[in-house]
């Protein structure tokens, strides 16, 4: 036996997410079974795949069993992008099976694709739906082959003629035993997942021979384009110079607030992730658009995902007017039923297509109220694997954090999240002299100095100044500080006195 390993060729399904999913793409000449119940996308799937990868070198035959007549279907097919016209009758052929499936004889059902096949010679063959064809063979009584002698003839044929082969149909359940998923090399799962009045499409790969695959179940969405499949972010690339472990001198990225930068000791390492956490009204937001502006100003690219209000000219006419440049980039959160990978996606991306290097999510607060229920569960998990894909990029990412101001319970993040990060301010209010005011710390700079002082800061048309220390005070923290007694003034300064 020859020690040569056998070359699989994998095609690209033009699916966005799909290929990765698949850990590289669809093997060539594979025998594939699309499952799931009806509505979770799987006719849409199938002919996205086949308009993507069909051609006249290598022809598509679409095999339809359903009462409808081809026609019908593709008039809901042609609304989406991914559909060409020009391919159908050319590199497309449409073969209506439901004459030969509703007799029960999987014989003539078999006998009708060879003819077909041998007609046409394609590359690729789609059954759909394949169910309809077990379902019509059951209720007849006669003789005929089993459905496990079609389905294991079909595939050897189907191998024989190397055409990538795929079944569709409506499966509601995955623990049966069934020949179909036995004979097949891929199985892929789609599904719907409904809590409360939220609905959200996954897709599984149960199997796929060959090849390993992303393990588990991946959302997806199906839009204007078609199907777009959310893999799970995946760090890449080398450690970042601002690696606090890579033992490089860190580079230091302004903030675009006079006085933070010291407190910071030169500003922010590049490659850093930062929490800014405080309550409601106390600057979060504003400090964000300073730290893009900044970035802008030292001709760098920003990206903001804003979950709770997109900027606006009355409250941030800078900001609005670096977006409407281009110089700044605004992810799109409005849409129903997020989860994190989908933003994932989305940040990846526009950092690969603009080599943005700053990153603003304005609020996790907001962020874990846009997700779907099914997703709130995992939300921090979800959000480690967002911030280390984007830190194994280089850029430097600030995310806001709502706290609710209670003086008596000093954290940072009601996520649990704060130890993701690599750096932390914390925003707090106190009352002096029946006053409120405001004063924020740098908490915490991962692999660098930085200020241990409580400062007072204000708010006013130029945005964030940091001011100076509430000398004479303490319970700062509190949120009620006291003026300290004189004879808890150092010795020395009791002497001088």
């Amino acid at each position: 036996m020859s020690s040569a390993k056998a070359t699989i060729n994998r095609l690209q399904t033009g699916v966005p997410g799909l290929d990765e999913v698949l850990g590289g793409g669809l093997p060539e000449f594979s025998f594939n079974v699309l499952a799931g119940p009806p509505g979770c996308g799987k006719t849409t799937l199938s002919h996205q795949i086949m308009f993507a990868l069909a051609t006249p070198e290598r022809p598509a035959l679409y095999f339809t069993v359903l009462g409808e007549p081809p026609l019908k279907m593709l008039r809901y097919q042609q609304q989406f992008d991914f559909f060409d016209s020009e391919k159908v009758n050319r590199s497309i052929r449409f073969v209506n099976l439901a004459d030969d499936a509703v007799t029960g004889d999987l014989d003539r059902v078999l006998a009708r694709i060879v003819t077909e096949v041998e007609a046409h010679g394609p590359s690729l063959v789609f059954v759909d739906s394949f169910r309809s064809v077990v379902l019509a063979s059951r209720e007849d009584s006669r003789g005929f082959i089993s459905l496990q002698q079609f389905v294991q003839q079909l595939g050897m044929l189907m191998t024989s003629w190397q055409a990538t082969t795929f079944l569709i149909g409506e499966y509601f359940n995955d623990t049966d035993p069934n020949p179909v998923f036995t004979v097949a090399d891929g199985l892929i799962w789609l599904r719907q997942s409904v809590e409360r009045n939220s609905m959200v499409r996954k897709i599984e790969i149960m199997k796929m021979r060959g090849q390993p695959t992303l393990p588990g179940l991946h959302t997806f969405r199906i839009n204007q384009s078609g199907v777009t499949v959310f893999a799970p972010p995946r760090p890449g690339g080398t450690m970042d110079d601002a690696s606090p472990i890579s033992g490089k001198a860190l580079t230091r990225l302004k903030m675009g607030v006079p006085g933070l930068d010291a407190m910071m000791c030169g500003g922010l390492p590049r490659g850093y992730s930062l929490l800014v956490a405080g309550p409601s009204g106390s600057g979060k937001s504003i400090l964000a658009a300073a730290f893009l502006e900044e970035g802008a100003r030292a001709g760098e690219t920003g990206i903001i995902a804003a979950f709770e209000q997109r900027p606006n000219r009355t409250r941030g006419a800078a900001l609005v007017d670096l977006i409407d440049r281009g110089r700044i980039i605004v992810v799109d959160t409005h849409a129903l039923d997020l989860s994190v990978d989908e933003i994932a996606m989305l940040l990846m991306d526009e950092v690969a297509r603009t080599g943005a290097t700053r990153v603003v999510l304005d609020s996790l607060s907001g962020f874990e109220l846009k997700l779907a229920p099914t997703f709130r569960e995992d939300f921090r998990e979800s959000l480690s694997r967002l911030v280390a894909a984007l830190a194994s990029t280089g850029v430097t990412v600030l995310m806001t954090s709502e706290l609710e101001d209670r003086y008596d319970d000093l954290r940072f993040s009601p996520y649990g999240t704060a130890f993701l990060t690599d750096a932390i301010i914390v925003q707090r209010y106190i009352e002096v002299e029946s006053r409120l005011e405001r004063v924020l710390a740098v908490v915490k700079m991962r692999g660098s100095a930085h200020s241990n002082e409580l400062r007072l800061y204000h708010i006013d048309a130029d945005g964030l100044q940091i001011d100076g220390m509430l000398e004479g005070y303490e319970g700062l923290l509190g949120g009620r500080p006291t003026l300290r007694c004189r004879d808890d003034r150092p010795d020395d300064a009791a002497d001088d006195g």
